[in-house]
């Protein structure tokens, strides 16, 4: 139903629509580029220098990103928080104590992803939810409907933000030489355990370090009051020039997860379910999940066929079922089935050529490959084995890694075809009934060979997940 100001509901919205999927298809798709460009140029420069060096500095010496204007912050307060939210999440957050951190993820009633999520447990009366809109709205909705013993306050990105500032700065430093570079600021070695956080002292600033990655490397989430932003980004450049560190922009921010492997933002599973009626009458029919633009090779009129589980995401290892949980009894049943991994897909780069080479003669060309990312909302791209049989769906962004010197696409395959190695075709272009919508220029479909590769894709990125796998479970 509409609020007191008249603003419909997402369930007014998708009412008026009709099918869902053609709601979603028809919105308009921006590339990264340019959304960076309208979004972030006042406070993220698109490049600093340029994106190969700056994908180069994570695998190199030190990245760091600035974090701070995209990432909302949902702040709980109170009487046991994290009792308060352990019945929205798949997680266990018994164990959870002040100081630690938690991979997290929210599925709907019928065990499809909602969003992930990275909580912050600063002590027992406080704790805080970053980034990802959806699960932000979630908790929101269940906190205003259950009305538990806590306060809570939403810290939205700059560009919704009606303060005009934000309570912290936020910024990732990634790359090998992390590790000399914290020892280099703080005057000892740090040794804080991955998915932990502390307050550390650098040059008189206190800064909040959560032993966190981005780009699959060793690195750290350093945050603190929003006042002393520019001094603490100031001191990590100076300091961080004897190692070799380089500030990214957002083009390069976009790209990082691509060699981690994290999908960022999937389409939530919450259209369809009768049971959450009430939830997207909720939600504001101009908001995240009714902004959303569905795009790629694929389609289906059927929403449900969009949505993921967590084993297409790879985040099975965060079920705990020792607890009850919103989709507890579905993800138990989803358990016995068969699965989709998340794999890394490499294009062949002769395939590479012959898309870029349409560009270059007479005809209809084939969908623009933007480097370094093409990234048109909630992208799935048809993957399919020798015979033709779908087998996958690439999931998001496509995007070019000068450290793997390759483009690379996630994608969620059948555990049958998930072996490093595996030759599978990924189908470039959307689907061709669905092409009249801005953003997206007139183009032919093609064929691009591509060879399934691990997620993450780098072998450091792979060694440094190894080492730390068993500290981000529960």
């Amino acid at each position: 139903m509409a609020d007191q100001t008249g603003r419909k509901s997402l369930q007014e919205v998708l009412d008026a629509a009709g099918n869902v999927v053609d709601y979603l298809w028809s919105h308009p798709k921006g590339n990264a580029s340019g959304l960076m460009k309208r979004w972030q140029p006042w406070v993220v420069p698109v490049e600093v220098t340029n994106w190969r060096r700056e994908q180069e500095a994570w695998s190199e010496a030190v990245v760091l990103f600035d974090q701070t204007y995209h990432m909302p912050e949902l702040h709980l307060h109170g009487q046991n928080p994290l009792a308060v939210l352990a019945p929205l999440f798949v997680n266990n957050l018994s164990r959870v104590t002040p100081g630690a951190s938690r991979h997290m993820l929210s599925c709907t009633p019928r065990g499809h992803v909602i969003g992930d999520d990275i909580l912050y447990c600063f002590d027992e009366h406080h704790v805080a939810l970053i980034s990802s809109e959806p699960i932000q709205n979630w908790v929101q909705y269940h906190l205003e409907k259950e009305k538990p013993p806590v306060t809570w306050e939403l810290d939205e990105s700059w560009p919704r933000n009606p303060r005009g500032y934000r309570h912290f700065y936020r910024y990732e430093i990634a790359g090998p030489a992390v590790p000399d570079l914290m020892e280099r600021l703080t005057g000892t070695k740090v040794e804080i355990p991955y998915f932990r956080h502390a307050v550390l002292t650098m040059h008189g600033h206190a800064v909040r370090a959560l032993h966190h990655n981005m780009a699959g490397v060793p690195g750290f989430e350093l945050s603190g009051p929003w006042e002393e932003r520019e001094a603490v980004k100031a001191l990590l450049l100076r300091e961080g020039e004897a190692f070799g560190i380089r500030h990214a922009g957002s083009l390069a921010y976009t790209t990082a997860s691509m060699e981690s492997g994290w999908i960022p933002s999937p389409l939530p599973g919450i259209y369809s379910d009768p049971d959450l009626r009430a939830y997207r009458e909720w939600l504001p029919g101009d908001g995240f999940e009714a902004r959303g633009s569905l795009g790629g090779s694929y389609y289906s009129p059927n929403i449900e066929d969009y949505y993921l589980t967590p084993w297409d995401l790879s985040y099975d290892h965060l079920i705990k079922f020792d607890h009850d949980f919103v989709g507890r009894a579905a993800l138990e049943e989803m358990a016995q089935r068969p699965h989709r991994r998340r794999v890394t897909l490499v294009w062949n780069p002769a395939d590479v050529l012959k898309v870029i080479e349409t560009y270059l003669h007479p005809g209809l060309p084939a969908l623009f490959l933007e480097w370094p990312v093409l990234w048109h909302g909630w992208r799935y791209d048809k993957v399919l084995n020798a015979h033709g049989e779908l087998v996958g769906l690439g999931i998001g962004k496509t995007a070019y890694s000068i450290n793997e010197r390759a483009f690379l696409t996630l994608a969620a395959v059948d555990e049958q075809w998930s072996r490093p190695g595996t030759e599978l075709t990924l189908i470039w272009g959307e689907d061709p009934e669905r092409q009249a919508h801005s953003g997206v220029e007139p183009h032919q479909q093609l064929p691009v060979r591509v060879t399934v590769a691990p997620s993450p894709i780098g072998q450091l990125a792979r060694h440094h997940r190894a080492e730390v796998s068993g500290h981000t479970a529960g």
